[in-house]
């Protein structure tokens, strides 16, 4: 049984077990989840940027960026610029942001024949993977690199995306990056008697890999 929060006369109750976006994306390659945040460029330009994460690897699978208000039909080409090159999952989690609501992003799903997963209302641990993501780009990342608009943005983020992916491990996949887990299912063992150390996005990381 999937825990979360369930409405019983009036309230809302916490009952156990993994949550159901928790117990979709344990299944490989079964559910992305999506989400916008905003970001200011160093002329004080405010940027809109869609991000789109595998639950199942933790990979992210792209971003896009935006200069301006997002309505219905610039959402829609930024997923579609988004997982450009990469077939779709069966399920797609957003939150309940009226711009998910649009009919034109529903008619986009169903061409593409994705079902959409909503989280829960008002709880932001109902869509912990991505929400937790967004926090890390802004802390590791955005807090430390500035950047002059949307060319500038879209490059260095696909810096980070590679870092991200390729070099950076998680205690939630023990030890090891999403590129590991979406090659390699079973995990593969570092050898530490020979290294190197590579530097990732523009030298703001510098990691030892194999040599």
């Amino acid at each position: 049984m999937c825990g979360g929060l369930r409405v019983i006369g009036g309230l809302y109750l916490l009952y156990s077990g993994p949550s159901w976006l928790t117990f979709l994306g344990r299944s490989k390659d079964s559910l992305w989840s999506v989400d916008l945040f905003r970001c200011e460029s160093i002329i004080v330009r405010s940027l809109q940027v869609m991000v789109v994460i595998d639950h199942y690897s933790r990979r992210i699978d792209g971003f896009a960026v935006h200069v301006g208000t997002v309505d219905r039909q610039t959402l829609c080409c930024m997923f579609n610029r988004t997982i450009a090159g990469i077939a779709p999952p069966p399920r797609l989690s957003s939150d309940n942001d009226p711009l998910f609501t649009f009919h034109r992003w529903q008619a986009n799903l169903r061409i593409l024949d994705v079902f959409e997963v909503k989280s829960v209302p008002y709880v932001p641990m109902s869509h912990l993977f991505i929400e937790r993501l967004i926090g890390t780009i802004r802390q590791d990342f955005l807090d430390h690199v500035p950047f002059w608009g949307t060319v500038d943005l879209e490059r260095k983020l696909e810096y980070f995306k590679e870092y991200y992916n390729t070099n950076r491990t998680h205690r939630a996949l023990d030890g090891t990056s999403p590129a590991e887990i979406s090659n390699n299912p079973n995990g593969s063992v570092v050898r530490l008697d020979s290294y190197r150390w590579d530097r990732c996005c523009r030298v703001l990381y510098q990691l030892p890999t194999a040599a």
